[in-house]
């Protein structure tokens, strides 16, 4: 069961749009998307379980002349040695690609939890309420 809330607030400089969703499985997911006069290029994703932010990594998608995209994803903060984090940065960034987005994305995952059901709960939840927040 989802339990979510979402805010806008704005200013004439500033708007910040977020979503919050809490899951069964013990964690709150944050969206969060700011544009500064109206031009967007970041989203900021939140999963945490021990509530604090854990490990941030960053990923954008990679311009260039392949004519697959190709995405970077790198650990800003925290744990370097865990690939699921990695990978589950991966997917969202590809999912995000995939639906139209140029922007870079932040993911901030404080998990209890490093195991593939999680990271496909995160995944899964993520790519059902993005659109919402676009």
């Amino acid at each position: 069961m989802y339990r979510g809330t979402r805010r806008k607030s704005s200013s004439a400089a500033m708007q910040i749009t977020f979503l919050s969703i809490s899951l069964p499985y013990g964690f709150l997911i944050s969206v969060e998307r700011a544009s500064h006069f109206n031009h967007s290029k970041l989203f900021q994703v939140l999963a945490s379980q021990i509530g604090s932010m854990g490990t941030i990594l960053f990923a954008r998608k990679e311009e260039g002349l392949a004519v697959a995209p190709t995405f970077n994803v790198t650990v800003v903060f925290g744990k370097r040695n865990e690939p699921m984090l990695v990978a589950c940065a991966r997917q969202i960034i590809q999912y995000m690609s995939d639906t139209g987005s140029t922007k870079a994305l932040v993911l901030s995952l404080g998990l209890r939890d490093h195991s593939m059901e999680t990271m496909k709960a995160i995944v899964s939840t993520i790519k059902e309420k993005l659109p919402e927040i676009s």
